[in-house]
């Protein structure tokens, strides 16, 4: 399994969204992302790579595309 297709599945299992909802999609801009959820998804994000997210990072997480550059920038994960 890719990078790419980890990241999705902690956000499609986590948010229970489909993956064509994942480019746009953006903290509390659907249901099932509100607090509870954002530390669903970190915690999934954590287990599928195997990390632990500093505080800051996990404030910063607010969209799909912001995650992918916090992992990149700051854990060196590559998509």
């Amino acid at each position: 399994m890719t990078n790419l297709e980890k990241y999705n599945q902690a956000f499609i299992e986590s948010l229970e969204v489909t993956a064509d909802q994942l480019g746009d999609l953006k903290y509390q801009a659907i249901t099932s992302w509100d607090s509870v959820g954002h530390m669903a998804l970190v915690a999934a994000i954590e287990n599928a790579f195997d990390i632990m997210m500093d505080t800051d990072d996990i404030i910063d997480l607010n969209s799909y595309e912001k995650g992918k550059e916090i992992l990149n920038k700051n854990y060196s994960i590559e998509f």
